[in-house]
């Protein structure tokens, strides 16, 4: 088996088995700030999938220590976005 397959086949199950909560908070000046906590932060996917919910979503956003912040509130957005990246729905908690 190649390498690159037995990667591919071990991210797969570990994207099944991740619990990922989504929320929005407040912060100063009234803003809403959408944050995704328990996506792997040493994923190398990460950094591509971050652009490109910025670009779907046309807002801002940062990868933090163990979470990553969205401006503004997308919360429904970012788990269709995550269901069709291949995470589990039962495993996204919208909050």
């Amino acid at each position: 088996m190649s390498v690159e397959l037995l990667d591919s086949l071990i991210k797969g199950v570990f994207k099944e088995q991740q619990t990922i909560k989504i929320r929005v908070e407040k912060r100063k000046g009234n803003r809403d700030v959408t944050v995704i906590t328990g996506l792997d932060p040493k994923d190398p996917d990460l950094r591509r999938m971050l652009s490109e919910l910025k670009s779907i979503l046309a807002c801002g956003g940062t990868i933090k220590e163990d979470h990553v912040e969205l401006q503004g509130d997308h919360r429904y957005k970012v788990k269709e976005f995550l269901v069709r990246k291949g995470y589990s729905e039962n495993n996204i908690i919208v909050e």
